[in-house]
């Protein structure tokens, strides 16, 4: 070995992957956001969660791949749909439905041997298109906590530009705030009232994990940012279909959003696939 080469950096000096800061990065949304303000209402639905993904995780990895799976997936899907899920009073099937669909949506809808949805996306869209009276999704802002948000804001965006994605975040963002002054003007209603959903948690999961998630995303940074940019259109026109109350539009009203990236990811992702075969 030449003597210039440089030694291995120690493992406590390392930078963390994408995939550890991730997991990080949900659990302080986690921990802020039931310490703060009860996001959950309780670590229960959290315990519940995780264990459906994880059991759902190994039984499918293990009987359909033959190997023991990495766990971080399994419990970033749960985390997420243990703070963004809000069932009516006493039901607790959402949870126990959601874990298993998301897991299992990675193992059977593929194509190209990818997986085409983000795993809580897919089951957050399903289950408010499919049970609106029974399922909602939290949408509130974090309070009104400026310090809050701007430590989780800080380090997700420290986390998706070392993941490498930090243009869709933008992308999405500043598309969203620019058909957000385009829905104020149309439907009369305050700017700022608009731009708020960006502040709550159930944006704040989108923008930093779903629209960033590597697997359900296409191959080029262009492609990338126009699907993010194509995502937040879509929302706009389900927002403007709603405030004119025009036919079916109670349909993407809980999560116009969520349903956006339902729709859009898939497509583009299928599509890149396929031209890049």
């Amino acid at each position: 070995m030449s003597e210039t080469a440089t030694a291995p950096r120690p493992a406590l000096l390392r930078v963390p992957g994408p995939k550890t800061l991730i997991t990080i990065l949900i659990t302080l949304i986690l921990v802020v956001g039931e310490w703060r303000y009860g996001m959950m209402g309780g670590f229960e639905k959290l315990a519940m969660t995780l264990g459906i993904c994880v059991a759902v995780e190994l039984l499918l990895s293990l009987f359909l791949l033959g190997r023991r799976p990495r766990l971080q997936s399994a419990y970033i899907t749960g985390t997420s749909l243990s703070l963004l899920l809000r069932p009516a009073a006493g039901l607790s099937w959402p949870f126990l439905v959601g874990g298993a669909l998301a897991i299992g949506s990675k193992y059977v809808l593929r194509y190209r041997d990818r997986h085409l949805w983000n795993p809580s996306n897919f089951t957050l869209a399903l289950l408010v298109l499919i049970a609106p009276a029974q399922v909602a999704l939290l949408s509130h802002e974090l309070g009104n906590d400026l310090f809050a948000n701007s430590i989780i804001w800080l380090v997700g965006l420290a986390v998706v530009t070392r993941a490498r994605v930090l243009h869709v975040t933008l992308s999405y963002a500043g598309a969203f705030a620019l058909f957000a002054m385009l829905r104020s003007a149309l439907a009369g209603t305050p700017g700022l009232a608009e731009l708020a959903p960006l502040t709550g948690p159930m944006y704040q999961l989108l923008c930093l994990f779903m629209l960033t998630d590597p697997p359900t995303t296409v191959s080029t940074k262009r492609g990338r940012m126009l699907v993010a940019v194509t995502i937040a259109a879509l929302e706009c026109v389900f927002r403007l279909a709603n405030d004119f109350e025009l036919p079916l539009a109670e349909l993407v009203a809980p999560a116009p959003a969520i349903i956006a990236l339902f729709v859009v990811g898939p497509i583009a992702l299928a599509l890149d696939l396929r031209r890049k075969r």
